[in-house]
């Protein structure tokens, strides 16, 4: 499960840094949408916790650079991944238990 949550979320960020290097070198509209489509995922998790707006505030004042928001996305980007990999794992583990328990007890278990 952490394996590949470690997985998903690096393939995630290396996507997400390819995107953004492509898009200083080649700045076309499929690439600017790809790169927001990438960004709405930490964007909302941000919101959700409140965190949001202190860092758009932190960056229009000039407390933070846009690399400092890129690294506090991608950080968030991994919590989230890990987060659902964790709930998904949990899941399909109770899932599996309860699975292999009925099939003990029609084995003629107890």
């Amino acid at each position: 499960m952490w394996g590949n949550a470690f997985l998903l979320s690096l393939l995630y960020l290396v996507l997400g840094v390819g995107v953004e290097l492509a898009l200083r070198l080649y700045p076309t509209r499929f690439l600017q949408r790809l790169s927001l489509s990438l960004d709405s995922l930490p964007a909302r998790a941000l919101e959700l916790t409140g965190a949001l707006e202190p860092l758009r505030e932190a960056y229009f004042s000039g407390r933070i650079t846009e690399s400092g928001v890129r690294v506090v996305f991608g950080v968030t980007t991994v919590l989230v991944i890990f987060l659902l990999a964790l709930v998904v794992g949990s899941l399909m583990g109770g899932l599996r238990f309860f699975m292999a328990r009925r099939a003990w007890r029609r084995a003629g278990g107890r």
